[in-house]
């Protein structure tokens, strides 16, 4: 290292400009490392040069920064930067005395605040995946004997949720478990609270609770330990959390996601006055017609948990046979009342026309309305009978198409 040596004029010393350049380089590098936080802006990357460059820029005031750091240790980073994004820089200033530049030398960079959060989440959801955590899925019960619902200390989700549960369904029964939802000691919270409400007796499904807040605020529900205790929960848990546009890691990890607390208590019940107004309408038609749609679904789900709905114990449901059957029938109605209608105009008709004696003419018609009745009784068997293989023949095909799209 040179000494800098001014030159003297008179009772003057001067220093040129690369001498002074170099004797602030040399006292810059006397600094130590510091770190300084800022937004990474202009940043460029080039794979023939040997550094990266970018400007680390103030927020609050708009002051910048010049940053330079090595390119084979910023890839082995692997921080992904683009601008805009708030990182810590850690490293030492220095001059570029051909050009009187300051800047400051990086030697290492890390995400901060918001940046650091969002990059950690997707790190743990890449890690959780491949795991497996998020795989299963199990369908929820139709009727829930009992319902859990962890949710905030007065919180104005457990009272959407209580209203919309008890407004379809009154006669649910529901076990409520307040804790903490937000800050550093809620995920522990939740955790021993799933647990409780898992193992009561007769519990059917879990619901975890909590209406809209911050990124920070909804940090809790994405702590790994918490994921971890909803993948695991002996019960089906649904996940309602925030809003539409949140998507913490324990909406992947239950069995069923809401968007709001409401959602998901439309989800754990069934709505007692449509199935009630379903079930009279069968009784008072006297038959029970082929159910279809989301009624014959829930029938199914209900038929197959063993929980049975007080407004459908009276409908007995009829075997797929016996609907094919039935239907056959009503569409044979219609054509054989025609064909009916039909032969009685003919009879009438000759019934009508002059004959050489009304003898003749009585026996004539009265051997040809026999006929026709005959006739008709065997077009209406036939008729049914035709239709009825068809519609069987149109199942039939349409199961094996089924079979064929089935994944």
């Amino acid at each position: 290292m040179s000494k800098v040596e001014a030159i003297q004029y008179g009772d003057r010393k001067v220093y040129a400009v690369a001498a002074f350049n170099r004797g602030v380089a040399e006292w810059l590098q006397r600094l130590p490392t510091v770190w300084v936080e800022g937004e990474v802006t202009e940043l460029r990357r080039n794979a023939r040069w040997q550094s990266v460059f970018f400007t680390l820029k103030d927020p609050t005031d708009g002051a910048c920064l010049g940053v330079t750091i090595a390119r084979n240790r910023f890839d082995a980073l692997r921080l992904d930067l683009t601008d805009g994004e708030r990182v810590h820089v850690f490293g030492r200033p220095e001059l570029f005395e051909a050009r009187g530049d300051f800047r400051m030398r990086a030697l290492s960079i890390e995400r901060f605040g918001l940046g650091d959060h969002l990059a950690a989440l997707e790190r743990l959801k890449k890690k959780l995946a491949a795991e497996g955590v998020f795989e299963r899925k199990r369908p929820l019960p139709f009727l829930p004997r009992r319902i859990g619902l962890v949710t905030g200390n007065d919180a104005a989700a457990k009272q959407d949720v209580l209203a919309t549960i008890t407004g379809r369904f009154p006669a649910a029964r529901i076990v409520v478990a307040e804790t903490l939802v937000q800050g550093p000691l809620a995920a522990n919270a939740m955790i021993e609270a799933l647990r409780e409400l898992a193992a009561a007796p007769e519990m059917d499904v879990v619901v975890l609770s909590r209406g809209g807040g911050s990124f920070e605020d909804l940090l809790p529900f994405s702590d790994e330990r918490l994921v971890r205790a909803v993948a695991a929960c002996p019960v089906p848990v649904v996940s309602a959390v925030g809003h539409e546009q949140d998507n913490p890691l324990c909406d992947f990890a239950a069995d069923a996601r809401a968007s709001t607390p409401t959602a998901a208590a439309r989800l754990v019940v069934p709505d007692a006055t449509a199935e009630h107004a379903a079930s009279s309408s069968v009784t008072a038609n006297g038959s029970c017609k082929p159910t279809t749609g989301s009624a014959a679904r829930r029938r199914s789900r209900s038929s197959a948990s063993g929980h049975v709905s007080s407004t459908q114990r009276d409908v007995s449901v009829p075997s797929p046979r016996a609907q094919r059957s039935s239907v056959a029938t009503r569409s044979c109605e219609p054509a054989t009342r025609s064909f009916a209608r039909r032969a009685r105009s003919r009879a009438g008709t000759r019934s009508k026309s002059k004959s050489p004696t009304a003898a003749s003419e009585r026996v004539s018609s009265e051997r040809n309305r026999a006929d026709l009745r005959g006739g008709a009784a065997r077009a209406r068997t036939e008729l049914c009978v035709g239709r009825l293989d068809a519609a069987q023949g149109k199942i039939e095909e349409l199961a094996r198409r089924a079979e064929t799209v089935r994944p």
